[in-house]
Formats: structure tokens, C-alpha cells, sequence
């Protein structure tokens, strides 16, 4: 009996001792896992970081794709270098949007700072103030951030309104 005794504390103690051990690896793996996932979202937004100034330069290569379809007169729509032209526009638009690059909404759309960058301004009464009505260079988002405005052709801005700001 004195034996059984003397077993007992000595089990509660490595019970006691296996207890802290498997708390300490359960917070270890935490931490590990919450490394991991950490690791993961930096090295996401290194990429995107990367792939910024590529895509911030072939915006212009966009922009100079729709104001040459623009041009294009109607006679020629149907032909096969006009078709041939509208894909590979279109396949540039695909790739800039797979990579988070979206058009900045802008004819009739209300006039907003933080995406317009207004060149011009018009008098047109039947209009509200501040409605834009001409899109002059397309404008840009990257992943929701905003890296090109668009230069547009207001009617009327009211100077006694406090501009809209961003932190972006």
C-alpha cells in the first residue's frame, strides 16, 4: 500500500508535466499556423506590389487600344483586321482585369475627387451640378486604390462644397 501511495503523486506530477507540454505544443502550432497564414497575405501583397508597375505602364498601351477602335470608321467594322484589332483588345482587358484592374466608371456618373480629375467644364442647364459629361483619358483602379484618375468634362462644379478626400 505504501507503494501505491508513494506511484500516485508521481503520476499526478507527469500527468501534471504531460498537461503543460501539450498545451505548449498546441500554442506552438497556433503560432505556427498564424506564421504561416501571415507569410501567405505578405507574399500576396509583394505580388500585387510587383505587379503594379508593370501594369501601371501598359494602361497607356489600353488607352491608345480604345482610341484607335474608336476610330475606326464604320465601313470597316466587319472586316477581319477591324475583328482581329477588337480581340486582342479585348484580351488586353481580360489580363489587366484578372490582375484587379477595373475602369473607372465616369460619363453621367456624379463628379467625385478621389477618381475624377476634371479638365473641363461645360454649361448645360438641363444637367445637375456636378454630373460628369465627357470621359477625355479613361481613369483606373488597381485592386479597389484608385492609379489613374480620369480626366473628365464637368458640367459646373459648386465652389462652396468642402472637396471629398482619401487616404488612398
Amino acid at each position: 500500500m505504501d507503494k501505491k501511495k508513494k506511484i500516485n503523486p508521481e503520476i499526478e506530477v507527469l500527468q501534471q508535466q504531460c498537461g503543460e507540454y501539450l498545451d505548449g505544443w498546441k500554442r506552438a502550432m497556433a503560432d505556427y499556423q498564424n506564421l504561416q497564414k501571415e507569410t501567405a497575405l505578405q507574399k500576396s501583397e509583394w505580388i500585387k506590389s510587383a505587379n503594379a508597375g508593370m501594369i501601371i505602364s501598359l494602361l497607356p498601351i489600353l488607352d491608345n487600344f480604345k482610341t484607335a477602335y474608336r476610330q475606326i470608321p464604320e465601313a470597316e467594322a466587319k472586316s477581319a483586321w477591324v475583328v482581329g484589332f477588337s480581340h486582342i483588345k479585348k484580351q488586353l482587358e481580360d489580363l489587366l482585369a484578372d490582375y484587379g484592374v477595373e475602369s473607372i466608371a465616369t460619363v453621367g456618373q456624379k463628379f467625385n475627387l478621389t477618381e475624377h480629375d476634371a479638365i473641363k467644364t461645360e454649361s448645360d442647364p438641363d444637367q445637375e451640378d456636378q454630373i460628369i459629361l465627357a470621359e477625355n483619358k479613361p481613369g483606373y483602379k488597381l485592386n479597389g486604390k484608385v492609379i489613374q484618375a480620369a480626366k473628365v468634362t464637368v458640367n459646373h462644379i459648386q465652389s462652396d462644397q468642402e472637396p471629398v478626400t482619401s487616404n488612398q
